[in-house]
């Protein structure tokens, strides 16, 4: 299953991604950065089946199942320059957009802005083509609600 969907999203033109794959692909890109600083933290991993959850409208054991496959994809997925640029073609700018949100929550999640996160969005964000005035309003947007 997720060698189908690496040659995909690693295809020089890749098509539109079913939901299930699309799914699966961006919530990699949530495990990537939740690992980017080597301490995948329980918080990190809660905040990652929260989002799924709620995105996704999942129950708790549907959610906790592809996270796990969203972590054993990350672990596969070929290098993040790569693996963006496939998602990028094949997801639409809304949906990037919605993802960069996210995977702000999961930098913020531990209460700490570590380098190695800050540098990983800093290429993640163009690489899925949003602009850098749209990551930073959505920074804006998943640090407000982490005050909550």
């Amino acid at each position: 299953m997720f060698a189908d969907l690496l040659r995909r999203l690693t295809d020089p033109a890749p098509a539109r991604l079913p939901d299930a794959d699309a799914r699966l692909a961006l919530g990699a890109l949530l495990v990537r950065l939740a690992r980017a600083d080597g301490d995948y933290s329980p918080e990190e991993a809660q905040r990652i089946l929260r989002i799924l959850r709620t995105r996704y409208a999942l129950n708790e054991a549907d959610a906790a199942a592809l996270r796990a496959d969203c972590e054993v994809m990350e672990a596969e997925a070929p290098d993040t320059v790569r693996f963006t640029r496939a998602i990028k073609d094949a997801v639409s700018y809304e949906d990037r957009e919605a993802v960069i949100e996210a995977l702000w929550e999961i930098a913020l999640a531990d209460g700490q802005r570590e380098a190695e996160e800050d540098a990983l969005m800093r290429m993640v964000a163009p690489m899925l083509g949003v602009s850098d005035p749209d990551s930073a309003r959505a920074r804006q947007r998943a640090a407000g609600r982490m005050e909550l």
